[in-house]
Parts: structure tokens; sequence; C-alpha cells
């Protein structure tokens, strides 16, 4: 590992650690009922959110061929499933990483050429983030009252504060001025160099990733492609819904609630290795604060879920980190006419 990935690694778990601590420490005075809300609750729920986020991987790994198949590639479907679980589980030590994981594995097993296999994880990830501004429209729609209420808290009254303080304070203003005039000349001073940068290693290099995003140009069957896109989410979405019974306080929160905290929770998980901290942290103050859940459910609710996925993850990933070399021993993996 880089000094530079060693570093970002420790300020990532430093910042997790961090938020980690705040959220313990708003409830160590109820540590006893706590515990006794893990002690009690059903984990029958758990197991059936657990089968519902692990499909939601092989989904995901199944949906890659999609992508790849315009292009002449295909992942083995084995090798794809450890490459996705192996990719989250890095995610867990440095954010992003993991799609990088994912392409150097697929690169080794399965001969699908770095920049062409990350190119489809970059289109991967912008059809995630469509169906992830779908969900938070949905949201909007049905929770506006709850919504409104997180957005003037937290967003427009905090906006609001910090434009007051930058206008009574000239030399902030000024500076900000003085900052984005700066970009631009940075830009147009440098942009010889990055036109004859791109025309070099680098440019070919951009041009395998420019293939692999411009897969979705040319997929087959695109029905199915945004079919197996929804139901990732779906599942994304079922494994939190879940987890609410196996807490007699979130029992009774309706699915409403549960796009709420869908929604905030992936900013948290993109915040922190993992969702670490973040994750738990949002998702309490939105239980308590939104829908009047009380502080030891609302607490038990997120690190449950958080828990439990950080554990499939771990055991998932840590077996396909064994079984990929001995899987592949005796297979021939590579192909150049994929059929999803």
């Amino acid at each position: 590992m880089k000094k530079k990935q060693v570093i970002q690694f420790i300020i990532l778990f430093a910042i997790g650690g961090l938020l980690v601590w705040l959220s313990l420490r708003s409830v160590a005075e109820k540590k006893e009922d706590i515990i006794r809300s893990f002690q009690q609750a059903n984990y029958a729920w758990v197991i059936i959110a657990l089968c519902v986020a692990g499909l939601s991987h092989f989904l995901r790994a199944y949906r890659w061929n999609y992508l790849l198949k315009p292009l002449g590639y295909k992942t083995n479907l084995i090798n794809a499933n450890c490459a996705v679980l192996i990719g989250y589980l890095a995610n867990y030590g440095i954010p992003r990483s993991g799609e990088v994981t994912r392409c150097t594995i697929s690169a080794k097993y399965d001969k699908v050429p770095f920049e062409i296999g990350f190119g489809t994880v970059i289109t991967e990830r912008i059809v995630d983030l469509l169906v992830f501004l779908v969900i938070t429209l949905i949201t909007l729609l049905v929770q506006f009252k709850e919504l409104s209420g997180l957005v003037n808290t937290y967003i427009l009254n905090d906006l609001s504060t910090k434009w007051q303080n930058l206008r009574q304070s000239p030399v902030q203003f000024y500076l900000v001025i003085a900052i984005v005039i700066l970009s631009v000349l940075a830009f147009l001073f440098f942009r010889k160099r990055m036109a004859n940068l791109l025309r070099g290693k680098f440019g070919k290099f951009l041009s395998g990733i420019g293939q692999g995003i411009g897969s979705i140009r040319k997929l087959d069957k695109p029905f199915q492609f945004i079919v197996l896109s929804l139901l990732i989410w779906a599942c994304y979405f079922y494994a939190l819904y879940f987890c609410f019974f196996a807490i007699e306080g979130t029992s009774h929160l309706s699915q409403g609630a549960c796009l709420t905290l869908t929604m905030f929770g992936t900013f948290g998980v993109i915040f922190s290795p993992g969702g670490l901290g973040a994750y738990p942290l949002i998702l309490t103050g939105i239980l308590i604060g939104t829908y009047g859940v009380d502080d030891v459910s609302a607490f038990a609710l997120p690190w449950l879920s958080w828990t439990a996925q950080f554990l499939l993850i771990l055991v998932l990933g840590l077996a396909s980190i064994v079984v990929l070399p001995f899987y592949n021993r005796k297979q021939n993996v590579v192909s150049s006419t994929p059929t999803p």
C-alpha cells in the first residue's frame, strides 16, 4: 500500500471512528436497554435481510456481463461474484477502491482489459446514480412532509446562515471569487499540456475507459439490464426494510420511512468506509427526529443492519479470496463470445 493510500486509510477510519464515538456517546446512559434490545431482536428477519442483500450482490455480478458482451468480453459468473464481493470488502478499507479491485481480478482471471472493465464499472455507477435519483424523487413525493422538516433544519437554515456570514465578511466573499477566477485561468494555462497528455499512453487508457462507458449504447438486451438495475436497488431497500421487524420499536414503520432511510443511508455509505459510523448516526437522527422512534430502538436498528451487512461482506469476501485461485486452477474461463 502506498504512503498516500495509508494516509487516506488512517484519515477515513479516524472520521469513521469519531462518528462511532459520537453515536455511542449519545446513548451511553441507556447501555443496558440497548443490550437488551439486541438480545430480544428477532434475528430471523435479519437472516431474511441478509439473503436479500446477498441476492443484490449476485445480481450486480450477473448484470456486469450485459455491459461486457457488446465489447467482446465475458466474466465467469463465479469469478464475477467473487470479484464483486472482494471489491465490497476493499471498500470498507478505502472507499471506491473496490472498483479497481474488481477490475484487477477480472483482468487476471477472465482476461478483461482493466481499462475496459473499469469503464463498464463507471457505467454501472452512472446507472446506479440515475436509479438513486429516481428513488430520491419518489421519496420526495411520498415523504414530502417529513423531508421538508429535515431540509429546513439541516440544509436551508445552515446555508442561509453561511450566506449571511459570507456577505458580512468582504474578505471571504472576494476570496471565493478569486479562487473561481484562478481556477479558470489555471485551466486555460494548462489545457495544452492536458491535450498532450491525452494523446499519449494516458489517452489510450482513457480511450479504453470510454469504450467501457460506451457499452451502455450497445446493449443487446436493454430492458433486462434496466430490470436488473431496479432489482438491485429493490434488494437494498428490502434488506433494510426487513430489519424493521427485528426490533419491536421500529416494526411499525412504513415503506415510506424506509425510502427516506435508504436515501440518506446511501450518503452515509459514501461518506465513510462502508458507512462506518456515518450510516448509523444519520439513520438514528432521522428515526428520532422525523419518525419519533425511541432512542434505544433508533440506535439499535441501524447498528443491527450495518453490522449484519458488514459481517456478510467480511465472510463472503474472505471466502472469495480463498476460492478464486482454487476455482481457476483448472478452469478455462476466457471467452470472447459471452452470453449473459
